[in-house]
C-alpha cells in the first residue's frame, strides 16, 4: 500500500482522534489540524511522539498552505451545546472553513472528504432517511447553525465537484458514540453513562419515545476510511451510521443495567426541532463500499462506559 501525507481537520476531536490513530497504524504520515474549540490534546496525547504525525493549532477559517494527498475534514462543534453556544462561528466554520479546504485541494489536486452530518435530514418525515431524501429542516430554529451549516457546506463541495474538478466525497454521519467522546459531549450516550456512573438521575428530552440509531466509532471509522479509499470517483453523499433503531427511554434503561445501578429518570421539556426518529438507509454504503458496522450496541456501551469509569 502506497504511503499518503494525510491532512485531518478536526483532528484532536472524538471521531478525528480515531481517524488520526488508525490512518497512522495504515502507516501514513498525519497532519492533525484543530483550533482545540471542542478538541482535546488528551485525545491525540498518545500520538505526539509518532515522527509520522503532526499537529498543528490552526482554525480553518484562516487559509493554509499544506500539501497533502487527502484531505478529511471533520472540523466543527457536532453537539447542540457546542455548536450552539457560538451559532455564527459554527456557521462560518462551515462555509468559510470548507471554502479554503477546497481551495488548498483544488491547488494540489488532493481528494477531500467531508463529514456532514445525518442533521441535513432535519425532523425526517421519511423512514428510514435514503440519500435522496431532501430533509426536513428548519432553517431559522436553534439547530439551524449546525444542520444548514452542514447542508451549505455540502452545496460548496459539490459546486468545487461541479465547477473545478475537485475530487470529493460525502459521508452523512449518524450517532456515533465510543471512547474519547469528551465528558461534556452533551449527547445523549454520554449524558446517560455519565449520570448513572455518578448515581444521578436520568434526563431524558421529551417521552423517550424518540429513536436514535447508534454507530460504534470504530465502525464509523471504517466506513469513512472506506468512502474515501473507493476508486471509481462517486462523490456521495453517503449514509454511514447503524440501522439498528432505539428509543430513547430504552437506551437509559440499557446503560443503566449495563453499570448495574438503579436510577430515577427525570422527563425535561423536548428541544425544539428534535428529531422524533432518526435511522440510516444504508443501502448505499453496502453495495457502493462493502461496508456496514459489526459492534453491537451492547459491546459498544459495555467499551464507553468502562472509557467513561476510567
Amino acid at each position: 500500500m502506497k504511503t499518503k501525507k494525510i491532512l485531518i481537520t478536526g483532528g484532536s476531536g472524538f471521531l478525528g482522534s480515531h481517524l488520526c490513530r488508525s490512518l497512522l497504524q495504515q502507516g501514513h504520515e498525519v497532519i492533525c489540524i484543530d483550533n482545540l474549540y471542542t478538541g482535546r490534546k488528551e485525545n491525540i496525547a498518545d500520538l505526539i511522539r509518532n515522527k509520522r504525525f503532526t499537529f498543528i493549532l490552526h482554525d480553518i477559517e484562516q487559509p493554509i498552505d499544506i500539501i497533502a494527498d487527502e484531505i478529511y475534514h471533520l472540523a466543527c462543534p457536532a453537539s447542540p451545546p457546542h455548536y450552539q453556544l457560538d451559532p455564527v462561528k459554527t456557521l462560518t466554520t462551515n462555509f468559510i472553513g470548507s471554502m479554503n479546504l477546497l481551495e488548498l485541494a483544488k491547488k494540489y489536486k488532493a481528494k477531500i472528504l467531508f463529514a456532514s452530518t445525518s442533521e441535513v435530514y432535519g425532523d425526517p418525515l421519511i423512514h428510514p432517511q435514503k440519500e435522496s431524501y431532501y430533509g426536513n429542516v428548519n432553517s431559522i430554529g436553534p439547530r439551524a447553525c449546525y444542520d444548514e451549516g452542514k447542508r451549505c457546506a455540502e452545496s460548496l463541495f459539490f459546486e468545487y465537484f461541479r465547477q473545478h474538478q475537485v475530487n470529493i466525497r460525502v459521508i452523512r454521519i449518524f450517532n456515533t458514540y465510543g471512547p474519547g467522546m469528551a465528558l461534556n459531549d452533551g449527547r445523549v450516550v454520554s449524558n446517560f453513562i455519565l449520570q448513572a456512573l455518578k448515581g444521578d438521575d436520568i434526563t431524558v428530552y421529551g417521552d423517550g419515545s424518540q429513536t436514535r440509531s447508534f454507530c460504534f466509532v470504530d465502525d464509523l471509522i471504517t466506513g469513512m476510511i472506506s468512502m474515501m479509499n473507493h476508486t471509481d470517483g462517486f462523490p456521495g453523499p453517503v449514509n454511514l451510521g447503524n440501522p439498528a433503531e432505539v428509543t430513547v427511554i430504552d437506551l437509559a434503561k440499557k446503560i443503566t443495567n449495563l453499570i448495574g445501578k438503579s436510577a430515577k429518570i427525570t422527563f425535561l421539556p423536548i428541544r425544539q426541532d428534535d428529531p422524533s426518529r432518526r435511522k440510516p438507509d444504508i443501502t448505499l454504503a453496502k453495495d457502493l463500499l462493502g461496508w456496514m458496522p459489526t459492534v453491537p450496541l451492547d459491546e459498544g456501551l459495555k467499551k464507553t462506559i468502562e472509557y467513561f469509569r476510567n
